[in-house]
């Protein structure tokens, strides 16, 4: 299963400071990310951070609700969104760099928006595709 998402961002100059066009409206660009969900990405996500990822696929689905939105802000863990998020991006492009640097590249990474577009990946590896036989 993968997925490409845009993710929007402010344009910035060589100080940092945003950008704006000629009728004084701020600039934004697209960048493109890949996400996807394999069998080993479950394996890639406890190489790399030493967690059992199905608890903290578990922990994340408890402030989700069925709308794909998050219930409760304060429940979520952060660490643990990211994480997830980086090892899909990983699985769906090897040569992006660790977690922190590529975290870096971004001047704003809106998790409201990104999360509802990527919790069917992330829920993926629980979810079976066969159906049940009948005994």
């Amino acid at each position: 299963m993968e997925r490409t998402l845009t993710i929007w961002q402010p344009v910035t100059d060589a100080d940092g400071l945003p950008v704006f066009d000629a009728e004084g409206n701020p600039k934004v660009e697209g960048r493109r990310v890949r996400f996807k969900s394999t069998g080993a990405y479950l394996l890639r996500y406890k190489a790399q951070f030493g967690r059992d990822a199905i608890q903290d696929v578990y922990k994340l689905i408890g402030v989700i609700g069925p709308d794909k939105k998050i219930k409760d802000i304060s429940a979520l863990d952060m660490e643990i969104f990211y994480s997830l998020v980086w090892v899909l991006a990983k699985t769906a492009d090897p040569t992006i760099p660790e977690p922190m640097e590529w975290l870096d590249t971004f001047s704003e990474f809106p998790l409201l928006e990104i999360l509802p577009e990527i919790v069917d990946l992330i829920t993926s590896c629980m979810i079976s595709t066969v159906a049940p036989k009948k005994k």
